[in-house]
């Protein structure tokens, strides 16, 4: 007697079931059950391995298991090699949006890098920008903010506190459907020309432009969008003509200790942070001290303050008797100093001069470096691999995706997608 048994043989876009012919004269009956349910385990393992790797998959972008249908579809479409519209499916889901993206973009808007930080108008923008598949350029850049939408029925919007953004996580909106973009300087009162994305967003203002003199918003948009911080840029070879007069020049009588140590940062990052001479974080300081319900403020050109005479705020003269020969700033002109030296190797745009009049140029300079491209690639990394790259094949993954990220017009969504498939069989 013979009979006919599946085996298995790979197709190039999937698998096909073939058969071959068994003698089953001289088998028992126990042996010939045994080999029968081998076969049929070797006929449908690329299936059963396709459904492991879409539940990963899909794990891996949202956070959640994904529904049966999803699953199913998903698992079609990499039995076929479609493994990045898998991903796009996956992303369909508002778990990667309420979830994966707020957990991502939580940590930029605080000093702290808390992920756990409440949804603000920082955070909104940055999910809006990639569910609307932007280019990512753009938030640091653009006049654009991403709120709730009407029929929400949620506080409306306010320059002075984030109860509209509190409303839409307590009220656990789906943000896939529930945000809208609008257009930043309809809400916070700057000039169009005077918006920069999430740079002048409420959020922003009061982590980085609290107190202090500003420069904490070039650090952290530095460590948040660049993947650097300060201390790796340092470079004693470029002019202090930049530094401004609050930084001694020997300070504990050690002029040693501003040449080797201060200067390496100031030369550079004064001159950048000079783009955000006119802006300040305004609140109460007696009656709320943690600014709580302050607004972003920016100098016009018919608002001269005060303590400098000219548009630049107050704080741009603070301790100016530290050095009185110091820079003083007389207006939001700033130069990237880090375009020689060392510092060429984030990869400024040869197309753009390196130089400009406040924030919107800055982040434009920023945005179209190298540096940022590939810094979007690596959070997509540790987010999606729940690590960072290590061996060289995670290096050349995040070199190409990287490429593929400006050639598809800085879509993060496309880089969600590679880097999901590349972590997706871990």
């Amino acid at each position: 007697m013979e009979m006919s048994l599946p085996s298995n043989k790979t197709s190039k876009n999937g698998f096909n079931i073939h058969f071959i012919k068994v003698n089953t004269r001289n088998i028992s009956p126990y042996l010939l059950f045994l080999f029968l349910c081998l076969c049929l385990i070797i006929s449908f393992n690329v299936s059963a391995s396709s459904l492991e790797q879409a539940k990963r998959l899909h794990d891996r972008i949202t956070g959640v298991p994904p529904s049966v249908t999803t699953l199913i579809d998903m698992s079609d479409l990499i039995a076929q090699g479609k493994v990045t519209e898998a991903a796009y499916l996956a992303m369909q889901s508002p778990e990667f949006y309420s979830t994966t993206l707020k957990v991502f973009a939580s940590p930029w808007t605080n000093k702290d890098q808390d992920i756990f930080f409440p949804l603000n108008d920082y955070s909104a923008t940055i999910i809006g920008a990639v569910r609307d598949d932007l280019d990512f350029r753009q938030i640091l850049q653009a006049d654009i903010t991403y709120v709730g939408k009407n029929e929400l029925n949620l506080p409306a919007y306010s320059k002075n506190n984030n109860d509209h953004y509190q409303a839409l996580e307590s009220n656990f909106i789906n943000l896939a459907d529930g945000l809208v973009q609008v257009s930043q300087s309809s809400l916070n009162g700057l000039p169009s020309e005077a918006t920069a994305g999430i740079l002048t967003s409420r959020a922003a203002a009061k982590a980085f432009f609290y107190l202090g003199t500003n420069r904490a918003m070039l650090r952290f948009t530095l460590i948040n969008h660049l993947c650097t911080d300060l201390e790796p840029l340092k470079d004693n070879t470029l002019p202090t003509d930049r530094i401004r007069q609050d930084v001694s020049r020997s300070p504990g009588g050690d002029s040693r200790l501003f040449i080797n140590n201060c200067s390496g940062c100031h030369t550079g990052m004064d001159p950048l942070a000079q783009a955000f001479a006119y802006y300040d974080y305004q609140f109460d300081t007696e009656n709320d001290p943690q600014g709580e319900n302050g607004e972003i403020t920016y100098n016009q050109s018919a608002d001269i303050d005060a303590a400098t005479g000219t548009r630049v705020k107050a704080k741009y003269h603070n301790n100016a008797s530290s050095f009185p020969f110091g820079f003083v700033t007389k207006n939001d002109d700033w130069q990237n100093y880090w375009r020689e030296g060392i510092n060429q190797k984030l990869g400024w745009d040869s197309n753009l001069t390196g130089q400009g009049s406040g924030m919107k140029s800055l982040g434009q300079e920023l945005a179209n470096s190298e540096a940022f491209a590939q810094c979007q690639v690596k959070k997509v990394f540790k987010a999606v691999c729940l690590r960072d790259a290590e061996s060289t094949a995670d290096l050349t993954q995040i070199k190409t995706t990287t490429t593929s990220f400006k050639q598809h017009s800085y879509q993060l969504k496309q880089v969600f997608a590679e880097v999901a498939a590349y972590c997706m069989g871990e």
